[in-house]
């Protein structure tokens, strides 16, 4: 069996520097990379503790056509895709700091009856972003 991990994630956003914000500023990612072709961009984030994994943002027009980056806008911000789920060792602390910035809460830090406690935002574009206690 090959030894086998996961490199990237790729997730749509409507804007990418309103997205940047929430997921850099908010979340805590570190932003890896940066990289423009024509009137688009990916940035790559990277997740703190898990070396060579990266969230891919880009814009529903980027490498599309535009047939389909229109199909693909309407339902990202019907919040379609998702949910992305993270996990942090201290909800509460990340719950209001993102609260705070005004991203959009779908569901405070809660008990759930599948196991985790967690809670749910909207990232700026409309994904659903779910947050669990790490145990």
């Amino acid at each position: 069996m090959a030894n086998i991990s996961v490199q990237h994630f790729p997730l749509i956003v409507l804007d990418v520097d309103e997205a940047l914000a929430f997921y850099r500023d908010g979340l805590g990612l570190e932003v890896v990379s940066d990289v423009a072709n024509g009137d688009f961009r990916w940035v790559s984030l990277g997740v703190p503790g898990q070396p060579g994994l990266n969230i891919v943002l880009s814009a529903p027009g980027a490498g599309r056509s535009d047939a389909d980056a229109q199909v693909i806008a309407e339902q990202v911000a019907k919040g379609a895709f998702g949910p992305l789920v993270f996990s942090v060792a201290d909800l509460d602390s990340l719950f209001e700091s993102l609260s705070a910035s005004g991203a959009e809460v779908l569901q405070e830090p809660a008990l759930q009856p599948w196991g985790p406690r967690d809670c749910a935002f909207r990232d700026p574009s409309g994904n659903m972003i779910r947050i669990n206690q790490a145990a």
